[in-house]
């Protein structure tokens, strides 16, 4: 086929999202001539003619006019644009979803060859590798997968913007399958929502809080994750043929998480756990409800079970009409026990009654019982096309959510636990200055202490409010899992573990609230999973000697062998993404990530085999099972030793630099033999909602990690890289964090030019998150969080921590040798992880521009700094592009993923005027000389446009 019909094709591909976007685009237009008035509309719409001429046709006249203009703009005409555009970025969004959501269809219904990542696709490969789907089965029911939704100061989004945008999403899929009649109708319904968009305030009065955003997260699952994840399992299912265990489970960090968040308190974490489970409990509700009016059988015309029929006759329903209906009487007393529990567990009120509430189930898991019951019943008279209809999905929906919805994970800083735990033993008079002691001396107190059944407190003592604050939070997660079920909070997360002793300083926490059962030498069981985060470099190269050491003491290894209740231990490790490419670059910080998953998988292998080195396993003549590829495979079984299963936690994010990326390629390019059906992964900024606002394409998302995981796990695609391979990358490595850190930490000023050159100023200032952009009031780059650093590189269009680095590193390893170019070749065609960072850094180039980070340069105001380190920056770029050029063969960008290099190229001219009038904004903003009135209009118009562009970008986040 000719190119020029192959474009012809993708064009008519596409020509349903080019409509829909002209439909949208038409509808603002229309919005803001009526609202506000045809001059406006004149003005947005020149702007735009002048953007898309320089942009697509070079126009480098349209160019100069359309700066020109911009500069000209009055501070009213500079934010009425910027809405404008911003808008447009939102809608284009919401089509372009549509859009893949149809082009999906398509292929499925032409009964083509699934696409890559779907569950279809997974299947079919499992099956031709000789994978049976009982292998599958068996793999899924000992597999835990967990996205963890976080709150970062970047989800720029409203809850109000966020539901509007919803509403418009589903009108484009009615569109879709409506008459001329219809369609007539709902763009009525489009032109109101859209004018409901452009007359609501896109920007918060106040800073959000803890609770804002549990409300948003909630949105998600009130959306997307309650009724999708049942029909992602009962696709499953279907393709499986048989049915599988819960292994697909949401995490919540909002809440919970304190690391740097002093907003984060015992109360936040209790409204957390009582919201999730309000929203829980309502969604089973309404489900009961509906099922109720659905199993209308009569017991004259069908038989019931005698499990059933005790059921019905439990109820409360005297209602006559129903009399001789078993399974509307026995979901109406269901439904009367689930009120109740609503109203023990959150205070609230059901929405409707048919009968009192009354008797409520003190476990998820009697509530699934009774739904068990009425499935068998139906399974046995003939009824199981009623079972697929509405009862499996809501026996799904308990098996995952249960009445907690999402497991809430506990995070601070390992220095804050320091703090608490010096108190306490110096309170008790154990040890005056806990803090100054060694490593050693310190292991030796905590573990002296984990022995004694005392508490540390000291009844009437005086402590911190720091110390009561720590302790608190466990207390409150003891009294959370007691009320709302020990899935409610698993795991205890320590930000910048560095040592054994952070980890033990959170089991004497755990046993001050009531969490740790028993003596560390006697029988001891921690509730919560204490979970050490690897965040820098240096951090990451000693993951695997902290764990060493911490399972060779004397009774840790039984304890968490303890912990579940099959015997089979489970221990999480983070690894953090964004704070190791802050550290050490883009490259270094995937290097040392590779490197440290790998030495952990053979570390607990090794432990798992019994080798020496390692304190006893449990008692003689108790010994694992065998079967299976989960955790409980790791490693060699023998003897009285039972495996601790690795579970990874990869503390993802939404750029690439923040380690984002596309997921399904991400774990697959995971270290052979890592994954093993286990991960979690956190979900970020406005990286969810992306993700997940519209349901599809949620599940969709949902549907990459599954798919990932099984390929990743049971056809193992990675194989162990060559000697070659992993001499290269190392050297690579050394090069490219030395490039890196020589211009961020070893040049003069770079943090001023930093603070100068990009909006982080202003991203700090604006109502977006409720945690602060630096952990301390320094100006540091090291005390800066990675979130907003690389949000603000992002935003001035330089994407600096997704590429900075690789350049150099590439053109030093070539020139050493010239024959590493044709290893650095076979390196992207022969090994995923190698071939997975290029084409994330391809991406990154893609979305970056050196003439618009050039705008934002002119914000220093000190020329020679700011000469010198865009030349740095500049030069690098450069040899980033050349370098990938030379490995890939390709000169353009994204010539191996052509629907995101279309549409890029077709959003970025709308992004434009956003970048040339945000940066004006600044320059206005910062002189300040603006009066009273213009420096409100300054300010919103920059937060506006950082939402813009963030949106324009997409992975921003």
């Amino acid at each position: 086929m000719s190119r020029s019909t192959t474009g012809a094709a993708r064009r008519d591909k596409d020509q349903p999202l080019i409509l829909d976007i002209r439909l949208l685009g038409r509808i603002l237009g229309d919005v803001i001539r009526e609202q506000e008035g045809k001059v406006a509309f004149d003005l947005i719409e020149r702007i735009r003619q002048l953007s898309v001429a320089f942009r697509r046709d070079d126009d480098r006249s349209a160019d100069k006019a359309l700066k020109k203009l911009l500069k000209s703009l009055s501070a009213d005409q500079t934010v009425s644009v910027i809405r404008a555009f911003t808008y447009f970025s939102h809608l284009a969004n919401l089509a372009e979803d549509r859009h893949h959501i149809r082009r999906r269809a398509v292929h499925e219904r032409a009964g083509e060859r699934s696409q890559t990542g779907s569950l279809a696709l997974a299947l079919q490969r499992l099956r031709e590798a000789g994978i049976a789907p009982a292998q599958v089965a068996r793999t899924l029911a000992e597999a835990h997968l967990s996205p963890v939704l976080t709150a970062h100061p970047t989800e720029v989004q409203r809850k109000s913007i966020l539901d509007a945008e919803r509403a418009i999403a589903r009108l484009l899929t009615a569109r879709d399958e409506a008459s001329p009649r219809e369609q007539t109708a709902i763009d009525a319904q489009l032109r109101a929502r859209v004018t409901q968009l452009w007359q609501t305030r896109l920007l918060r009065f106040t800073k959000l809080t803890v609770a804002d955003e549990i409300e948003n997260a909630l949105s998600y699952y009130e959306s997307t994750f309650l009724p999708e994840i049942p029909r992602l399992y009962a696709e499953l299912e279907a393709g499986l043929g048989r049915p599988v265990a819960p292994f697909l489970r949401m995490g919540q960090w909002i809440g919970g998480d304190r690391d740097g968040n002093p907003n984060v308190t015992a109360g936040t974490l209790e409204l957390a756990l009582q919201r999730q489970a309000e929203v829980a409990l309502r969604h089973l509700l309404t489900q009961v409800h509906l099922l109720g009016g659905e199993l209308s059988m009569s017991g004259m015309l069908v038989g019931a079970g005698e499990a059933m029929q005790a059921l019905a006759a439990r109820s409360p329903d005297t209602n006559a009409h129903r009399q001789d209906e078993p399974y509307r009487r026995a979901l109406t007393g269901i439904y009367a026990r689930l009120a109740a529990t609503l109203t023990a567990l959150t205070g609230g009120e059901a929405a409707r009654h048919a009968v009192a509430p009354q008797d409520p189930y003190a476990r998820a898991a009697d509530f699934l019982a009774d739904l068990r019951t009425i499935e068998a019943s139906l399974r046995a008279h003939h009824g199981e096309a009623l079972v697929d209809m509405r009862l499996s999905g809501l026996i799904r929906a308990v098996e995952v959510f249960g009445f907690h919805l999402a497991t809430i994970d506990l995070r601070q800083s390992s220095d804050q636990h320091e703090i608490a735990v010096a108190e306490l033993l110096a309170t008790a008079r154990l040890a005056p200055d806990y803090s100054a002691l060694d490593e050693t001396a310190k292991r030796t107190v905590l573990l002296r202490t984990l022995d004694d059944v005392r508490p540390l407190r000291v009844p009437g003592a005086g402590y911190s409010d720091h110390t009561r604050g720590e302790l608190a939070i466990f207390e409150a997660a003891k009294r959370g899992r007691e009320r709302f079920g020990a899935q409610a909070i698993r795991h205890a997360i320590i930000s910048h573990t560095e040592t054994v002793s952070d980890l033990l300083e959170v089991l004497v926490l755990q046993k001050e609230a009531g969490l740790l059962h028993g003596t560390l030498n006697d029988g001891a069981v921690a509730d919560l999973i204490v979970v050490p985060l690897f965040e820098t470099i240096e951090d990451l190269r000693n993951a695997a000697p902290i764990l060493r050491e911490y399972y060779a003491l004397p009774g840790v290894r039984a304890m968490v062998q303890r912990g579940a209740a099959d015997g089979y231990g489970e221990q999480d490790v983070m690894l953090g993404y964004s704070d190791s490419n802050k550290d050490g670059g883009i490259f270094t910080s995937n290097w040392s990530l590779y490197q440290a998953e790998t030495a952990l998988v053979a570390l607990f292998d090794e432990l798992n085999a019994g080798k020496e080195g390692f304190a006893a396993g449990p008692p003689q003549g108790e010994s694992a099972p065998s079967g299976g590829s989960g955790p409980r495979a790791a490693g060699k079984r023998g003897g009285s030793v039972r495996p601790i299963g690795l579970r990874m936690f990869h503390g993802r994010g939404g750029t690439v630099g923040r380690g984002g990326g596309p997921s399904y390629q991400a774990i697959l390019a995971q270290p052979p033999g890592t994954v093993r059906g286990q991960i979690r992964l956190t979900e970020q900024g406005e990286v969810i909602g992306a993700k997940y606002a519209n349901p599809e394409i949620g599940r969709r998302n949902l549907e990459t990690l599954v798919a990932a995981t099984l390929e990743a796990t049971l056809l193992q695609p990675t194989k162990d890289a060559s000697p070659a391979f992993l001499a290269a990358a190392e050297a690579l490595s050394q090069a490219s964090m030395a490039a890196y850190r020589a211009l961020v930490y070893d040049t003069p000023r770079f943090a001023d030019y930093f603070f100068s050159a990009t909006p982080i100023r202003e991203i700090a200032e604006l109502n977006i998150g409720s945690r602060p952009a630096s952990r301390k009031a320094t100006g540091r780059i090291e005390d800066l969080r990675a979130i907003p650093w690389g949000f603000s590189w992002g935003q001035c269009r330089l994407t600096l921590p997704g590429w900075y680095g690789f350049g150099s590193a590439v053109q030093g390893f070539v020139k050493a040798d010239p024959k590493n170019t044709a290893l650095l070749k076979r390196m992207q065609r022969d090994w995923p992880f190698f071939n997975t960072l290029l084409s994330n850094m391809d991406m990154v180039l893609a979305k970056s521009d050196l003439a618009l980070a050039s705008l934002y340069a002119e914000l220093v105001e000190d020329k020679a700094l700011r000469q010198r380190v865009f030349k740095a920056i500049e030069a690098e770029w450069q040899r980033t592009a050349e370098a990938l050029a030379l490995i890939t063969g390709e000169r353009e960008r994204l010539a191996g993923n052509l629907a995101l290099r279309r549409s890029i190229e077709h959003r970025f001219p709308y992004i434009d005027p956003l970048h040339h009038l945000q940066v004006e904004l600044i320059r206005r903003h910062r002189a300040g000389t603006l009066s009273a009135d213009d420096e409100g209009r300054a300010k919103r118009g920059i937060h506006i446009a950082i939402n813009g562009i963030a949106a324009g970008l997409r992975n921003t986040g």
